[in-house]
């Protein structure tokens, strides 16, 4: 059996659907690792700074100062390479007062910096659901 068709049955048995490259050993190197990281996190903060549901929650939010910080944290999650130094979910959102609502609304506008980054769906719900627990954490009202 030549090499490559190996590679494919593989990718199969292991539920891969979409091909080999979605097999990568952490779900970081399947988003993309760095530069995908920072595609989905850069896709995201645009929909968080224009979304007038969140506008009070980034109002006074430096883009910059954020950014390199969020995807720390998303490579963290991800079993990338990197180590989060940053406050807990709940230091980090206490005092926000932060709704159900309001939550709902930065998941959905990840789910769409997700899509315009080209993140397959099952790999979108990977990372939701890594994300999906720290919701006790920021959601306060």
């Amino acid at each position: 059996m030549q090499k490559s068709m190996r590679i494919l049955l593989l990718a199969a048995w292991l539920g891969c659907t979409t091909g080999p490259a979605l097999c990568a050993n952490s779900l970081y190197e399947q988003l993309g690792a760095a530069a995908g990281v920072h595609r989905i996190v850069g896709a995201a903060l645009r929909r968080y700074y224009t979304d007038p549901r969140l506008h009070d929650d980034f109002d006074n939010v430096n883009q910059v100062w954020l950014q390199p910080r969020f995807e720390t944290f998303i490579c963290h999650v991800t079993d990338g390479p990197c180590l989060y130094k940053g406050r807990s979910m709940a230091a980090s959102h206490r005092g926000l007062h932060i709704d159900q609502a309001r939550f709902n609304a930065a998941v959905e506008d990840l789910q769409d910096g997700m899509d315009e980054a080209g993140v397959p769906f099952r790999l979108q719900n990977r990372l939701l659901a890594r994300l999906a627990p720290m919701e006790r954490d920021i959601v306060t009202r």
